[in-house]
């Protein structure tokens, strides 16, 4: 068995372990929170789910890389947005990371370190598994 078999064996799993890494690591945020944590809190880790479930819809196989040809520019529009989606949500989490750090009366700092915890173990989990379900 080389290492791309073990990869596309296994691959899914880790993905998926590290999807809901992400998401222990907000919910863990939450209930050990002292005040409660607005909606506007729990927005970029949706947007990045949201966004891991747009850029897995797409198969690497259907994407036409050549610079002469138009290609399938309806896929490559379709990536583009959910890659603005996720770097999106990943700024938003940052912004309230620093937010929650300034803020005296708002959540804790490790309310917004979870939040962006979360935004980068979702998309590195959806960038692996985009990569193991395309071989």
């Amino acid at each position: 068995m080389d290492l791309m078999e073990l990869w596309a064996i296994f691959g899914p799993g880790v993905a998926g372990a590290i999807f809901g890494a992400g998401w222990w690591f907000w919910i863990d945020a939450v209930v050990c929170s002292s005040v409660k944590v607005s909606f506007l809190h729990y927005l970029p880790g949706i947007f990045a789910s949201l966004a891991a479930l747009m850029f897995n819809c797409v198969r690497k196989d259907d994407i036409d890389y050549s610079p002469y040809e138009e290609g399938e520019w309806r896929l490559k529009l379709w990536l583009f947005f959910a890659y603005v989606v996720s770097f999106v949500s990943l700024a938003a989490s940052v912004g309230l990371l620093i937010q929650d750090s300034l803020v005296k009366t708002g959540p804790s700092v490790w309310t917004g370190t979870a939040g962006v915890l979360q935004c980068v173990f979702v998309l590195v989990s959806g960038l692996i598994y985009w990569t193991v379900h395309s071989e």
